[in-house]
């Protein structure tokens, strides 16, 4: 099979397309036919150097979701049969022609949707969903605010906590992100780039008024944070391209009661994460046959071009994913 291949840590260069052996499926597993795969933030940290990988996964491979057709089955392997449409999430090696999957991980895909609309659905609408219901018990009626809003799971957080009768505020770096965030039903919308987010957002829905914050950036986005939360309320922290420290002001912490929670997905025991592509198939799947959520694709490129995908996802100028065509 061909793969893209990080041949070394570094710079674009370093991703070449090589032939690897097609991977046999073990007990309770699904070999899948990779047609679309998307490209994540940890995907280019891991070209770089900067993300080791689970255990047991090839760190010479990225690629953390995925969309196929069931290929061949594992021994016990009873939940699909060959040639099932489906979807999904793995520690790494999507961005090659065929993978293996614990079968309970998999999910189908949409009826109505093509390979590349599909592949853009599980990395950031799973951890768009764990976040919203599983760390921060999102309620209706409630006002969330999430940071980088245009961004994969930025766009898919927006339309769960929409679909959940919440309120949502945005911020983004450009102006032309928080338009299209608000053809999505973004209520509000702020200019990070102009500086003091906080200051933008207390002046146009009033102090203090805040439940929950998707927080995909860190750094000193933080201080901001604790100032415009409500009392009790609750902030995950799921990336941080911002950076990965800043002071924390504890007595803020305190006095409003505050609740701080760091997740991924990405290293979570293989239960948890069949657990939670189960639930997610239950309970959100349907919501995209309705119409009620869709992925939100910014370009999709051939699986040779992987360089100029990685070099523009650097550039921060997309809204949405980025997805690898591989038929």
């Amino acid at each position: 099979m061909k793969a893209v291949i990080i041949t070394r840590p570094g710079p674009v260069e370093v991703l070449e397309i090589q032939e690897r052996p097609k991977p046999d499926p073990g007990v309770g597993q699904i070999r899948v036919r990779v047609r679309a795969s998307a490209l994540n933030r940890a995907d280019l940290m891991q070209r770089e150097g900067n993300y080791p990988v689970p255990p047991g996964v090839t760190a010479e491979i990225s690629g953390m979701e995925y969309s196929g057709e069931v290929d061949a089955l594992g021994p016990s392997a009873t939940s699909w049969k060959i040639g099932d449409r489906v979807m999904g999430i793995v520690g790494g090696g999507s961005h090659a022609e065929y993978l293996t999957v614990h079968e309970r991980e998999a999910m189908p895909v949409p009826k109505a949707l093509s390979w590349e609309d599909a592949a853009a659905i599980p990395e950031v609408f799973l951890t768009a969903y764990d976040a919203l219901f599983n760390r921060l018990a999102l309620r209706t009626s409630e006002t969330v605010l999430i940071h980088a809003v245009g961004s994969g799971v930025g766009t898919a957080a927006l339309q769960i906590a929409l679909v959940a009768g919440a309120t949502v505020i945005g911020t983004a770096r450009t102006a032309e992100k928080l338009e299209r965030a608000k053809r999505l039903g973004l209520e509000f919308g702020i200019d990070a780039s102009r500086g003091d987010w906080a200051g933008q957002l207390e002046a146009a829905i009033g102090a203090e008024r805040v439940n929950a914050v998707v927080d995909l950036v860190g750094g000193n986005y933080l201080e901001g944070n604790l100032r415009v939360l409500a009392v009790r309320g609750r902030i995950v922290l799921v990336g941080l391209t911002g950076g990965a420290s800043t002071p924390l002001n504890m007595g803020v912490l305190l006095m409003k009661r505050l609740t701080v929670i760091g997740t991924t997905l990405r290293a979570r025991p293989l239960e948890e994460k069949i657990a939670l592509a189960r639930e997610f198939s239950e309970r959100i799947i349907p919501l995209f046959d309705a119409g009620r959520l869709k992925p939100v694709v910014d370009c999709v490129f051939p699986f040779e071009a992987i360089r100029a995908a990685h070099e523009l996802m650097h550039s921060n100028k997309t809204f949405g994913k980025i997805v690898l065509r591989w038929d």
